[in-house]
C-alpha cells in the first residue's frame, strides 16, 4: 500500500516509515524539514509544508496515495504555552489542508498521532479513552481539535481515522541509526543522556511537589518501536473493519522522574547530576494508560517497553552520535 506519511523525517515519522517499508508499504515522506532530519527517511522523501495548500495537492496528485498516517506537528508542552500562536497555526491549518486533500483526491483512511495531553489533569489512572478530554496546555488543545476536525469528516465524508493517543514515546532503533534528534530537546530520556555524555552540565528536574510517592511527575513510557508496530496493525484494523477507532497507546505503567533518572544512572554507568526547578506551566503530575483496548483490538503487545531497555536502546543511539 502507498502511505503519505505526513512528519515521516521526526522522531515517531521515521521509526514508522522504517517498519512500513519493512512490511512491504510504500511510505512516501512529507515533511519541512523544520524539526526532522532527512537522513532519517528510509524512503521517498517529497520536501512541502501542510501549510501550503498547493505543496499537499501537489504531493497527492503526483503520489496517489491509498492512505495517509499524519505526525507532522509542532509538540513542545512549554513552548505551546508562551507560544500558542504557533502552535494554532501550524498544527490545526496543516491537519485541516491535510484533510481537504485527502477528500478532494478521494483518500479516506488516516492513522494520526494524538497524544495523552488531550486529557489533561487525569480524575482517574490508569486513563481509559472515555475520559473527559480537558487540556491543560495549548498543545494538547489543538490535538484535540484535529481529533474533532477527524469525527466531524467522518461523519459527514465517511473519512474513517485511527486516532492514536501516545503516552510518552521513547527509545531508538540504533541499529537503524534512529532515535531522538530533537533541537532543542525537551523530552526527559535523552536529557539525561546528554548529561550523561557530557553535552549537558546537570538534568533539571521541574517540580517537586507534586502528589506522587516521591514528589515528581509520573509518566507511562512507551517504546518507539512498540509504537510503530501499533502504527501498522491500526491500519489494517481500521480499513479491515471499515470503521474509525481511537485507542490509547502506552504500558499501563507509570515511572516518577526521580526513577528513571536511577535507570539512566544504572544504564549509563554515569553520574547525572540534577538540580531541582519550579514546575513546569502545562505538565499534569500523573499520565498513566489505560491500553486494554489496544491490546483487545490490535492484538497489540508492546515487547521492547521496560524502562531499562528504552533506556539502553537511547543511550546506544546517543552515544552512537557524539
Amino acid at each position: 500500500m502507498r502511505i503519505l506519511v505526513t512528519g515521516g523525517a521526526g522522531y515517531i515519522g521515521s521509526h514508522v516509515t522504517w517498519l512500513l517499508a519493512q512490511r512491504g508499504h510504500e511510505p512516501i515522506v512529507f515533511d519541512n524539514l523544520s524539526t526532522g532530519h532527512a537522513d532519517s527517511v528510509h524512503a521517498s522523501l517529497v520536501p512541502g509544508d501542510l501549510r501550503e495548500v498547493a505543496e499537499v495537492d501537489a504531493a497527492f496528485a503526483q503520489y496517489a496515495p491509498e492512505a495517509v498516517m499524519h505526525f507532522a506537528a509542532l509538540s513542545i508542552v512549554a513552548e505551546s504555552v508562551t507560544d500558542p500562536r504557533q502552535y494554532f497555526h501550524n498544527n490545526l491549518v496543516g491537519a485541516l489542508n491535510l484533510l481537504d486533500a485527502m477528500q478532494e483526491h478521494g483518500v479516506r483512511w488516516i492513522v494520526f498521532s494524538s497524544t495523552a495531553a488531550t486529557y489533561g489533569v487525569p480524575r482517574q489512572v490508569p486513563i481509559p479513552e472515555e475520559h473527559p478530554q480537558l487540556p491543560v496546555n495549548p498543545y494538547g488543545d489543538s490535538k484535540l481539535a484535529i481529533e474533532r476536525m477527524l469525527q466531524a469528516y467522518d461523519a459527514a465524508y465517511g473519512l474513517c481515522h485511527a486516532t492514536l493517543r501516545y503516552f510518552n514515546a521513547a527509545g531508538a532503533a540504533p541499529e537503524q541509526g534512529l532515535g531522538e534528534r530533537h533541537d532543542p530537546e525537551s523530552h526527559l530520556i535523552p536529557l539525561l543522556l546528554q548529561v550523561a555524555s557530557g553535552r549537558l552540565p546537570e538534568a533539571r528536574i521541574f517540580g517537586r511537589d507534586y502528589e506522587t510517592h516521591d514528589g515528581t511527575c509520573v509518566r507511562d513510557y512507551i517504546h518507539v518501536m512498540d509504537l510503530a508496530e501499533a502504527h501498522l496493525l491500526a491500519l489494517d484494523r481500521m480499513i479491515d473493519g471499515d470503521a474509525s477507532l481511537t485507542l490509547n497507546l502506552g504500558t499501563g505503567r507509570g515511572h516518577t522522574v526521580l526513577e528513571v533518572l536511577e535507570r539512566a544512572r544504572a544504564v549509563t554507568g554515569q553520574p547525572i547530576p540534577a538540580t531541582d526547578h519550579p514546575r513546569r506551566e502545562g505538565d499534569p503530575p500523573v499520565l498513566v494508560a489505560a491500553a486494554d483496548r489496544a491490546r483487545q483490538l490490535l492484538g497489540w503487545e508492546p515487547t521492547c517497553s521496560d524502562l531499562d531497555s528504552i533506556i539502553r536502546s537511547a543511550w546506544e543511539f546517543h552515544t552512537a552520535q557524539v
